[in-house]
């Protein structure tokens, strides 16, 4: 069983790397643009919030699946996943297209 200190470590250690990624690299933040960019193959990761609707995980799975990427279930929900992307609104589901200079992709185990 993992400790509680160890998914705050790593919630922690996920959200500053998602902070330079936001900083230093491309990504998309939304339902439909992250398909448009599973459709066109440059999606590299797949953030999924723990409160997205179930025939959206599957589709957006599904399309990740297909293009041979990573899909990554961020452990908070919509709320927490805007906040730790540094906005003031609700973010479901985010797609990395370039990491910038995060090490986002190693760490999780993404296609370079």
């Amino acid at each position: 069983m993992v400790s509680v200190k160890k998914v705050k470590k790593s919630q922690e250690n996920i959200g500053a790397k998602l902070a330079l990624v936001m900083k230093s690299g491309k990504s998309q933040l939304g339902y439909k643009s992250t398909l448009k960019t599973l459709r066109a193959g440059k999606s590299k990761l797949i953030l999924l919030a723990s409160n997205l609707p179930s025939i959206r995980r599957s589709e957006i799975e599904y399309y990740a699946m297909l293009s041979k990427t990573t899909v990554h279930l961020y452990s908070g929900n919509n709320v927490d996943l805007g906040t730790a992307l540094g906005r003031h609104y609700r973010v479901s589901v985010m797609s990395i297209t370039d990491a910038g200079d995060s090490d986002i992709l190693t760490a999780l185990n993404a296609k370079a």
